[in-house]
């Protein structure tokens, strides 16, 4: 026996003492194998959506709908199925209107109940007794284990039953229970949740998602770039920082920082409003549904403007200190001819649409002046010392990674990098080449060191690395060409703004590409291996599918944020993994 064997069953023997209890685990584990699987439920791109977000994880996309007419079959009407839906997802807020309008509430409570647990009883069919005891709430465990499990030993179960639902009614908790009922229902409906990338940025509500993600029962995370900028934000790296902020006031939605994580403000607010008193900053404009008054409008346009500029000083500073990077046709600033208004771009000059930059050194732009280098550091400090941003960015460390291969479906968001001719792309970090799984298992690596190195040297470069991951033609959850931020503020030439998508976005049609990647991640041969890609909108609208290769690839964001629904025609896709199959739903 081999050291390694012997140690392992050592340990084992710890946890199963006897030949008894081994073999009652062997026969439970047998029994659970043989067991329906579990709904797995898939989301990406949720981009700060909550209200979205909770609808969806309420209804499991349909799957709630679906587990109801498996029950009634043709029983209930199909207006009567969309009540008892609609109480399932919303419970309190349907039991108010309720009370409100009906006269015989008692004889409402009995019925709901009665319906309630039939549709529990059907979701708990695939999973043992235990798993469903421990999804009971411990004040409600015992009286629902009864109105769920069947009791042989009782002959008039009917009377049984009907006696326990008169006297939750009689004691007034009939609206207790119903609520707790349709909550059980909700967790026993989806097994497990993959958000495959992309919780932060653009929406309102990401802090409030992550509060909902750290409470859910069984949950992992693939990280999308906007929620790798996030992390560089909290582990202090001021690119990642700046580029936080940036957004959040380009979409009107400073107040995630300032009242979801205590961010404070105002010293960059007081800053862009004194150097930009009178400048009209209309080249940054805010994106989205925005509802802010005059004045805060007016803010929100001079903290993007003066976040914007120390956002490409900071960037500018950090593409130096990493020549290995190859990113100086990135740096803008120092091409700008501030006496003609003008930018050169590659054999190109074209027109600054601005040209107001009251702290920019024509001869040294980079630099930040002693005030912006306060405001930097106390920006800083304010991320890195945020311990609810902190306890967020933790959970994501715990619960997330680049990729997951999970019941043989590939999970990642944006891309594996490619060649044109459908090989995976080399790319150099730090001196060492990787390509494929060792690529994201590199960037991984670094990016956890980037909060956990004892070695400065190397927790500074997991840092660097979470902005490269951002915004680089070679990460793999950008997958484009350039982010041509700059150009899209201050020029109006649309070639400029043209930012170029990584051949695997025209290749991803090819099957034999897909089973390239199916085997580079270990799922080569296998009949049932898919891949669930998040991260480009599919633009329904257009004709796209966001199914391809003959069902072996799924592209499923189909635009969570209202501000891409324009472009998609839709308001997301989210995937459905079942024992019948995978179903597509479109919302």
């Amino acid at each position: 026996m081999k050291p390694l064997e012997q140690r392992f069953l050592l340990r084992l023997s710890e946890q199963y003492p006897t030949i008894a209890t081994a073999s009652a685990e062997v026969v439970n584990l047998s029994a659970i194998l043989n067991l329906p699987k579990g709904t797995e439920h898939f989301l990406t791109d949720v981009h700060g959506e909550y209200e979205a977000f909770s609808h969806v994880l309420r209804n499991g996309s349909g799957s709630v709908r679906h587990k109801i007419d498996d029950v009634f079959g043709n029983t209930l009407s199909q207006s009567d199925k969309q009540s008892l839906a609609t109480l399932i997802y919303y419970p309190e807020e349907k039991i108010r209107l309720v009370q409100k309008e009906e006269k015989k509430i008692d004889d409402w409570y009995k019925v709901m109940l009665y319906r309630l647990i039939a549709v529990a009883r059907g979701a708990s069919q695939k999973y043992t007794r235990s798993k469903v005891r421990k999804a009971l709430p411990a004040e409600y465990a015992y009286v629902l284990e009864e109105l769920l499990m069947e009791r042989e030993d009782v002959s008039d179960k009917e009377s049984y039953y009907e006696s326990i639902l008169d006297t939750i009614i009689r004691l007034n908790r009939a609206g207790d229970y119903i609520i707790v009922l349709s909550e059980l229902i909700q967790r026993l409906v989806i097994d497990h949740l993959h958000i495959v990338g992309d919780i932060f940025d653009r929406g309102p509500g990401p802090h409030i998602i992550m509060d909902r993600l750290m409470e859910y029962h069984s949950v992992d995370i693939q990280w999308g770039n906007h929620d790798v900028l996030w992390m560089g934000a909290a582990a202090g790296e001021l690119c990642c920082i700046c580029n936080v902020i940036r957004i959040c006031a380009r979409y009107g939605n400073l107040d995630i920082l300032e009242d979801g994580y205590g961010i404070n403000l105002l010293p960059l607010a007081s800053y862009a409003m004194g150097n930009y008193e009178g400048d009209p900053c209309s080249c940054f404009k805010l994106k989205g549904n925005n509802t802010t008054d005059a004045r805060e409008m007016e803010i929100n346009l001079k903290i993007h403007k003066a976040i914007s500029i120390l956002q490409f000083k900071a960037e500018g500073q950090l593409i130096k200190r990493h020549p290995e990077y190859k990113m100086n046709d990135r740096n803008l600033l120092h091409r700008i001819d501030f006496k003609n208004g003008t930018l050169k771009l590659g054999r190109n000059t074209y027109k600054m649409l601005d040209m107001n930059f009251p702290t920019l050194d024509p001869k040294n732009p980079y630099a930040f002046t002693q005030q912006e280098a306060d405001i930097l550091e106390r920006l800083q400090h304010a991320f890195v010392s945020c311990e609810k941003l902190q306890q967020h960015m933790k959970f994501l460390l715990r619960r997330g990674n680049l990729y997951k291969v999970y019941n043989n479906n590939l999970l990642y968001h944006g891309c594996v990098p490619m060649n044109k001719d459908g090989s995976l792309r080399e790319v150099t970090l730090y001196g060492k080449t990787y390509k494929g799984k060792a690529l994201y298992d590199a960037l991984e690596n670094y990016i956890r060191k980037g909060f956990v190195a004892v070695d400065e040297e190397e927790r500074e470069k997991g840092r660097a690395l979470m902005w490269w991951v951002w915004l680089h033609e070679d990460s793999p959850l950008f997958g484009k060409k350039k982010m041509a931020t700059f150009e899209r503020y201050f020029l109006a030439e649309k070639e400029t703004h043209s930012e170029g998508k990584n051949p695997y976005y025209q290749l991803y049609e090819k099957e034999e590409v897909i089973d390239r990647i199916l085997k580079e991640f270990g799922l080569d041969g296998k009949k049932d291996a898919h891949i669930v890609n998040g991260h480009v909108p599919v633009k329904e609208k257009d004709g796209e599918n966001p199914v391809k290769c003959n069902g072996k690839l799924f592209v499923i964001d189909g635009g969570f944020s209202k501000a891409y629904q324009k472009e998609t025609g839709i308001a997301g896709y989210t995937l459905i993994y079942n024992s019948y199959g995978l179903i597509l739903a479109a919302h």
